[in-house]
């Protein structure tokens, strides 16, 4: 292998490392975004057939 292609490999693989943890990073350092909860509204509103004691 000449000179010219260890040179060429060695700085493909250090920008392909680079930009790996540079999105990894942005990644775990993004906070999460809230989720909708689809059962926000009726939360309060007693499920059909579910009581809230267990039984024995």
């Amino acid at each position: 292998m000449n000179s010219s292609a260890l040179i060429l490999m060695v700085l493909v693989q250090l920008t392909v490392t680079v930009f790996t943890v540079y999105f990894f990073m942005k990644v775990l350092r993004t906070p999460p975004r809230p989720e909708p909860d689809s059962f926000d509204e009726n939360d309060k509103e007693p499920r059909p057939g579910v009581t809230d004691s267990p039984e024995s």
